[in-house]
């Protein structure tokens, strides 16, 4: 049935028109009295074998909603509902932006892709924390609910790493995990910030403020939650430099890396070259990434091994993409295109197949 109205009617509206509306009607039902009772009851990930502990976490399953979806966190309980594991909002930066001019998100059908240059369009971090706070997520009985942070676009380079602090101090008290975002290419010189003596600054500095936020707000016979940190890359990073932020990631404590960002690489689409040309520049995602992303994957496992938790994205479209990059290495995985392409049901099957491949393969 989606697929029939997909051809028919969503693929003839503008892309970003079209997720507002998508968007609009799952808040909208999510809204309904026992709605997400029910949604949860026949579309969550219930079977005892998908169960992951991760970050110091439970998630109900491994696949989860990249952020890019819900920028300004006003869905996560609706968008869980639909049977994400978990879900990432954002990307959210210390002060309100409005992003890049539309027309700004473009469809390659042929390719099942998106390309998009939304440029960090959002409300602010302070913003997003409060809708969180006043959902009542995470640990309160909502859905497990990263925040991916970015820069914002009006801060010169060299004060990167305290505008990062100040999007971490204002949502870490309501972040089930941190995302540091350096690797989207909508947002001019942010991804010189993933060269490692660039990173290394900001890494401090979010850790940092994490830490002290945490501080003050937990009462002195309680223990201080630690908010887990990760950071997010692009798969258009050569190897070496993948190599370098792996070690980095360990040398500081780092929790994790998510891998991958969307590219800017156009290479072997199946979309005609006048179409490609039509969307522009952009981070391009779907499957035209996956290889890139199982191959950065892979990287990152050989050199970390299991001291950092892997996140997959990029290219995740059926449940034997995501059967194979867990047994790459990653712990959890996440899609965003998929979701588009797939409809309101995608991550059910998604769940479902990963189940029947777990109870093939129990030793994972």
């Amino acid at each position: 049935m989606y697929r029939l109205l997909y051809r028919v009617v969503l693929r003839r509206v503008p892309a970003e028109a079209a997720h507002r509306a998508a968007f609009g009607l799952i808040r909208g039902v999510a809204a309904v009295p026992g709605a997400v009772w029910l949604l949860r009851r026949w579309l969550g990930p219930r079977d005892p074998v998908l169960r992951v502990r991760a970050l110091g976490l439970e998630f109900p399953g491994p696949l989860g909603l990249a952020a890019g979806f819900d920028k300004d966190a006003r869905g996560t309980r609706g968008l869980a509902a639909l049977g994400f594991g978990f879900v990432e909002v954002g990307t959210v930066t210390a002060r309100a932006q409005p992003g890049n001019p539309p027309p700004r998100m473009f469809r390659l059908t042929a390719d099942r892709a998106l390309v998009n240059r939304m440029g960090f369009n959002n409300a602010g971090a302070p913003a997003a924390a409060a809708r969180l706070r006043a959902s009542s997520r995470g640990r309160h009985g909502g859905p497990v609910v990263g925040v991916n942070i970015g820069k914002t676009r009006a801060v010169p380079d060299a004060e990167a790493a305290a505008d990062y602090a100040a999007s971490a101090r204002a949502v870490a008290a309501v972040a089930d995990y941190v995302v540091v975002n350096v690797s989207s290419p909508n947002t001019p010189g942010l991804r010189d910030l993933q060269a490692a003596d660039r990173l290394r600054p900001v890494l401090v500095a979010v850790r940092a403020a994490l830490d002290d936020s945490a501080a003050a707000e937990a009462p002195a016979a309680a223990g201080m939650r630690r908010v887990p940190l990760l950071v997010k890359i692009a798969p258009d990073l050569a190897d070496a430099d993948v190599d370098a932020v792996a070690d980095l990631a360990l040398e500081l404590g780092l929790d994790g890396i998510i891998a991958t960002n969307t590219t800017v690489s156009r290479d072997r689409l199946a979309s005609s070259p006048a179409e490609v040309a039509a969307a522009g520049a952009g981070g391009l995602s779907g499957p035209p990434l996956r290889a890139r992303s199982l191959a950065v994957l892979e990287r990152l496992r050989a050199r970390a091994g299991d001291r950092l938790v892997l996140i997959a994205a990029g290219g995740i479209e059926t449940p034997d993409d995501a059967w194979e990059r867990l047994r790459a290495g990653a712990t959890l995985v996440q899609a965003y295109t998929g979701f588009v392409y797939g409809g309101p049901l995608w991550p059910r099957r998604m769940h479902a197949g990963l189940a029947r491949q777990l109870r093939a393969s129990p030793s994972l």
